[in-house]
């Protein structure tokens, strides 16, 4: 399912990621890679923030439903 289907606060691991060589490229270079843990902290406006890595990131909702979990 996609990232944007993960309630919040919940540990999923992402399976793979999508779309265009470009984007799923951009998604690695921040740490969404397969075997990753991701949580979701929260998701508003079309914007999903999550923690991937240690690290805090916000990434649009279209991004996020490219990231199989």
């Amino acid at each position: 399912m996609p990232l944007t289907m993960a309630a919040e606060g919940e540990v999923s691991t992402i399976k793979r990621v999508g779309g265009k060589e470009e984007i799923r490229r951009h998604l690695e270079n921040m740490g969404f890679v397969p075997g990753a843990a991701v949580t979701v902290v929260s998701a508003n406006n079309g914007n999903v923030i999550v923690n991937v890595k240690d690290a805090r990131v916000a990434i649009s909702r279209e991004m996020a439903n490219k990231i199989m979990i």
